[in-house]
């Protein structure tokens, strides 16, 4: 019996565009790409006679005139008389460094609180209740300016002066204060290359021994170690190439040098309250992400694993985890958009991220401001792209195989 599906004879029709279902879909969504391309053609031909009209035009020649404002943390060189193009991409640069460090943060401390949500100890699940309850029920702002003022309350530096100080540096090398904390900075002298190679190989080697554990475990069932020959692999050759090298990696241990302190590296006040506050905040929501997903593995192959001899922390990494990233990756990867598009709140207690400097100052300064939200919009179109397309990735490789 022949279907309107069915290939038929005679070759090509154009009446096959709408009655062959091989054809019908392709046709509609062009339909539909040239709806959009003509509404979007309208919008900017429309926004440009309203331009025109007002004297205004579009231009990006003010990226290359002096910025004529200081930023108060900066990876890159800049001052003052650096073009807004460089201002842009000291925000750029800042919003990408505080939206990884929260990514990081949250992620273990989603985990950990998530897994303590299923303790069995009645306290600790009630507590990890609350810290998700109360973290995910208030708005992020308020997070932010809350953690800001915490942060504004630790000791001046002038607390670490003299021979019976208020305040003293943790471990003799860190230093909180109330204009941010000094850490050691580490000094690359020659040879440190080789060193740093190494460590980076280490890493590599430290993955394949593991995926090799995984592949004997399921091959012939033998349980390799995993943590001390990772531990070692990753550790010994980087000690002696670091020996080897004549230690040329030192730290740079930060000083009170009058009235604030010197050397090291310095992380700003306004970078960690908004850096603690979206990890605290996000994580309360990747907790729950990481509880529905180890909920959602049957008890049964728990108990099965277990009566084959598995510990409770081998049971959780070769059972449950594997079959509960499927259900916790997804929305691990909203929650990283998330992050990088709550940053833009950075200007509550005055991080320059890329919203403070391109769509705050320089849009102010200039005027320009459909230019700067263009450019805005295309910065956060291709960072979440990106985020998408790398977690997407990895949720492909640790998805169950099936046939």
């Amino acid at each position: 019996m022949a279907s309107v599906t069915d290939p038929q004879g005679g070759g090509f029709r154009p009446a096959m565009l709408l009655n062959d279902k091989r054809y019908r879909g392709l046709t509609f969504q062009f339909i539909a790409l040239v709806l959009i391309i003509v509404l979007m053609a309208f919008l900017g031909i429309n926004l440009v006679r309203n331009l025109a009209a007002a004297g205004l035009d579009i231009s990006y020649s003010f990226l290359g005139d002096p910025a004529n404002y200081d930023i108060n943390q900066s990876l890159i060189e800049y001052s003052s008389r650096s073009t807004h193009m460089r201002a842009a991409v000291v925000g750029l640069l800042n919003t990408l460094l505080v939206s990884i460090m929260a990514c990081v943060t949250a992620t273990v401390i989603g985990v950990i609180a998530g897994v303590l949500r299923l303790s069995k100890n009645w306290l600790v699940r009630k507590l990890m209740s609350a810290y998700v309850e109360a973290f995910r029920n208030v708005p992020v702002l308020i997070w932010i300016l809350m953690i800001g003022t915490v942060v504004q309350q630790l000791p001046a530096p002038s607390a670490f002066r003299g021979d019976d100080p208020d305040s003293t540096m943790w471990f003799g090398m860190i230093a909180a204060t109330n204009r941010g904390i000094y850490v050691p900075a580490p000094v690359w002298g020659p040879g440190s290359l080789v060193v740093i190679a190494v460590f980076l190989i280490s890493i590599v080697g430290v993955v394949l021994y593991r995926r090799h554990a995984v592949s004997r475990l399921y091959s012939d069932g033998t349980l390799l170690p995993t943590f001390w020959p990772s531990l070692g692999i990753l550790v010994l050759p980087t000690l002696i190439a670091y020996f080897a090298m004549g230690q040329p990696v030192s730290l740079d241990i930060p000083e009170l040098q009058g009235f604030n302190f010197g050397g090291g590296l310095q992380v700003q006040r306004p970078l960690i309250a908004l850096w603690l506050a979206l990890s605290v905040y996000t994580g309360a929501f990747i907790a729950e992400n990481v509880r529905a997903g180890i909920l959602s593995v049957s008890h049964g192959q728990s108990e099965a694993a277990a009566s084959l001899g598995l510990r409770p922390r081998r049971v959780m990494s070769l059972v449950v985890l594997p079959q509960a990233l499927r259900v916790i990756v997804p929305p691990l990867i909203s929650q990283y958009l998330n992050i990088t598009k709550n940053s833009s709140l950075a200007i509550a207690v005055g991080y320059a991220d890329i919203t403070a400097t391109l769509g705050g100052i320089t849009l102010n300064q200039t005027g320009r401001a459909i230019e700067t939200i263009l450019l805005l919009m295309l910065f956060y179109l291709i960072v979440s792209l990106s985020i998408s397309a790398v977690m997407n990735l990895y949720n492909a490789s640790v998805a169950l195989k099936e046939r």
